[in-house]
């Protein structure tokens, strides 16, 4: 969630909080993110991700001043950029599952094999 506040907060800064920047900086982040996610956690990683996506969605979202607006503005980027979500937890979720066969395999090979 700090890595993608922090994104969010250069996307503000250097590109004017453009949606489109902060979304393809998510998806490098969510593959890293289900990369580097210890092995007992990998189902972790497809739920981890939007939530990170969400709270770093607050530094780009356009709002209006008070609680409801910035609400309202977070809502409404979520609903126009739930393209580059749904692609970053499909990443993230294809490469944990691939982990996740990978160590079961492993783990059933090691089973097998003569003491």
């Amino acid at each position: 969630m700090a890595s993608m506040v922090a994104l969010g907060g250069l996307d503000h800064l250097l590109f004017g909080a453009s949606p489109t920047v902060y979304g393809v900086l998510f998806l490098p982040l969510a593959a890293l993110t289900a990369l580097w996610v210890r092995r007992g956690d990998l189902v972790t990683a497809p739920v981890v991700v939007p939530i990170a996506y969400a709270v770093g969605l607050l530094t780009v979202a356009d709002s209006d001043e008070g609680l409801t607006g910035r609400l309202v503005g977070l809502v409404t980027a979520l609903a126009t950029q739930a393209g580059w979500l749904y692609g970053g937890t499909l990443v993230a979720g294809v490469i944990a599952t691939v982990r996740r066969v990978r160590m079961m395999r492993r783990r059933a090979a090691q089973r097998r094999r003569p003491a």
